[in-house]
């Protein structure tokens, strides 16, 4: 009797099974095996994107930046080098008021100007570097707020530039740079610490350090030690040894003259840490990060070069200084002997390594050095400004144009084009320039007293707390129907017939700290516009006084104060004056009290900064100077509010002045001019 076929058959089914199982598990295995795969390398690819930073890469066009601008024209440039490097045969200098490319004959091949030809923003660092997946070296330029520009010497006359432009303004405020031997790219940054790019990603440099948030480290400089190490430098938490996975730490509680690192030098073994109270000497083969010997104490080391067994430092109050490295270090004498600059030159920026010599920048002129003694390797503008940060503007009626300094006094710079400097105890730190409209000539309200000068320019009577004044302080002055009105941090002085009469907040003054006044005098009223709000005053007298609490003013830091033209009243909404404020940009106050925020272009924020006394009235105009926002323009053509940036300088614009139809801008980067019909 034969089996029935279907056991037969179930047999040979259960032995296939069996046979096939550990094939179907080791499929099983295999998908489940590469799905995991294939989740972690999509959750590592996550997590490293995750700490990337956004950025754009994308070509500049410098003659097409210019063509758009709205025709500003620099006046009186001064040059101000504080950085460079010598490229391809090239010297380029830089700084705030751009970049100018010298060939080897020393003549300049071009100059690319701060605000036109390149982004508002100074150039800070300079850098030639071959990075990763690039065919030709490029030179680096780290701005202080336009991110980082590539510049490619393909032609000396026209380069090409590219600029890196992280999303995050964070990002985008650069100090420092350090090219690696890999291809990649240190940035170090100004409050948000050290970023790598690679490029094609930009990241943080993390690292672990008890009490250190490498995310927000301010960092000063960044100097490599090998193609694996490098040291970092910091504004207030000294110097950062990065090396063999490790990072170490120096600080006054290890030696560090100062917290603050200003510089730093590398040798083969040593490295030598420039702070602002002298430098200190490591050994990097010792077993501990910490300083072997302090050199230089008590100098401001703000750069630091190694030449010949000598450390050189460049100063910020004692020019240069060289130090012999020897087992007992010696101060050695550095002469300077270059006709075209001041015997009283203090201020070093940077040296300049090239292959046959070393240079130095000195008050933004080049200086060589030959043996021991240097010279001038490049001459300078006969006829400049004084300085470039500039916080007050007048023309006098015979058409001189006084110009203010933060920390430099006054330049009185003639129709002709000379240029006259005043500086003194009192004229130094100039807050505000007022022409008197009686007697024809300028006043000058400064950090130490207020001066008055005569019409030929000349500084004849001087008033300080020991003459009346409340303050010695002044930082407004305006001048009313029966006298003059002074702001000060203390409150107000009136200078009447009768002598002096002051006003603080005892006696109904919303503020004791004044900071711009406008005088009304049509209703013999006086505005005082202070840290806490608004006062109106008549008669030298409190009459109302206005803050956030009690009225529609949105903000009671009052910064600058404008009354407005009786020909622009109509278009301001019936409004009779404007404040500037520290936080909400600029607002109208009506004859009822009410303040109304001015309504500002598409895209522009709402929380501006009106720099101190920066809001100026033509004919035709009213002009804003914001903080880091460009110039706020009210045209009475439109009667609507408009934006300009391109063509300036710099950001932050700090004051006006007009003469025959052209508009003066002081920035704290230089002052500019244009045809007010020219404007956009």
């Amino acid at each position: 009797m034969q089996r029935p076929r279907t056991t037969v058959h179930r047999g040979r089914t259960r032995r296939w099974i069996l046979l096939a199982l550990p094939a179907i598990l080791a499929v099983f295995v295999s998908l489940a095996f590469f799905r995991a795969q294939r989740v972690l390398r999509r959750t590592t690819e996550a997590a490293a994107t995750a700490h990337q930073l956004p950025f754009t890469l994308q070509p500049l066009d410098p003659a097409a930046s210019r063509a758009q601008g709205p025709g500003f024209e620099a006046v009186f440039p001064t040059t101000a080098y504080t950085t460079g490097a010598f490229f391809d045969g090239s010297l380029y200098l830089a700084g705030p008021a751009g970049l100018t490319v010298a060939g080897p004959d020393d003549r300049e091949a071009q100059t690319l100007r701060t605000g036109l030809e390149l982004p508002v923003s100074p150039i800070v660092a300079i850098a030639p570097a071959r990075l990763r997946g690039a065919s030709e070296p490029v030179l680096l330029l780290a701005t202080a707020g336009a991110g980082l520009l590539l510049l490619e010497p393909r032609d000396k006359i026209s380069p090409a530039l590219r600029q890196l432009l992280p999303a995050e303004a964070g990002a985008r405020d650069l100090t420092a740079l350090l090219p690696l031997a890999t291809g990649d790219l240190l940035l170090g940054t100004r409050h948000r610490g050290v970023l790598l790019f690679d490029g094609t990603a930009l990241t943080p440099f993390q690292f672990t350090l008890a009490g250190i948030n490498p995310a927000t480290l301010q960092v000063t400089s960044l100097a490599a030690v090998d193609a694996s190490s490098f040291l970092i430098g910091s504004r207030d938490n000294g110097v950062f040894y990065v090396h063999a996975g490790t990072v170490e730490q120096a600080s006054v509680s290890t030696g560090l003259p100062d917290e603050q690192v200003e510089s730093l030098a590398v040798s083969a073994t040593h490295a030598y840490v420039g702070t602002a109270a002298g430098a200190a000497e490591f050994d990097l083969a010792a077993p501990s990060f910490r300083p072997a010997r302090i050199l230089g104490s008590g100098f401001f080391s703000h750069t630091l070069a190694l030449d010949a067994g000598q450390l050189l430092v460049g100063t910020l109050d004692q020019g240069i200084q060289q130090i012999a490295l020897t087992p007992k270090p010696r101060l050695l004498r550095a002469s300077i002997s270059a006709e075209d600059l001041p015997a009283s030159t203090q201020r070093i920026d940077a040296f300049l390594a090239a292959p046959d010599a070393l240079y130095a920048l000195a008050e933004g002129r080049l200086l060589r050095r030959t043996n021991a003694v240097w010279t001038t390797a490049r001459s300078i503008q006969a006829a400049t400004l004084t300085d470039r940060n500039i916080s007050a503007l007048a023309f006098a009626p015979d058409g001189t144009l006084y110009v203010g300094f933060f920390d430099h006094g006054i330049d009185l710079v003639s129709p002709e084009g000379t240029i006259h400097h005043l500086e003194d105890d009192h004229l130094f730190c100039i807050n505000r320039l007022v022409l008197d409209p009686q007697r024809q000539t300028i006043a000058a309200a400064t950090a130490n007293g207020l001066v008055f000068f005569d019409r030929e320019g000349t500084p004849r009577q001087t008033l300080t707390h020991r003459d009346g004044l409340i303050s010695d302080h002044v930082t407004d002055i305006a001048f009313t129907p029966t006298g003059t009105a002074l702001a000060t941090p203390a409150g107000l002085t009136f200078l009447g017939p009768s002598g002096t009469e002051s006003l603080y907040a005892f006696q109904g003054l919303v503020n004791n700290h004044v900071y711009a006044l406008a005088s009304l005098p049509a209703s013999n009223q006086l505005l005082a516009g202070t840290l806490g709000g608004l006062s109106l005053l008549q008669s030298n007298t409190v009459r109302r006084s206005f803050t956030v609490a009690n009225s529609t003013l949105q903000h009671n830091w009052i910064t600058a104060l404008l009354a407005v033209p009786g020909n622009m009243t109509g278009d301001m909404n019936g409004g009779m004056s404007l404040a500037g404020t520290y936080g909400a940009g600029v607002e109208t106050l009506d004859g009822e009290g009410v303040f109304t925020a001015i309504e500002l272009p598409p895209g522009t924020p709402h929380n501006l900064v009106i720099n101190p006394n920066a809001l100026f009235a033509t004919d035709t105009h009213i002009y804003a100077g914001t903080l880091n926002h460009g110039v706020l323009v009210y045209s009475m053509t439109s009667r609507r509010w408009s934006v300009v940036t391109g063509g300036l300088p710099s950001l932050n614009v700090t004051a006006f002045a007009a003469h025959a139809g052209q508009l003066y801008v002081g920035t704290e980067n230089g002052l500019v001019r244009i045809p007010e019909a020219d404007l956009p």
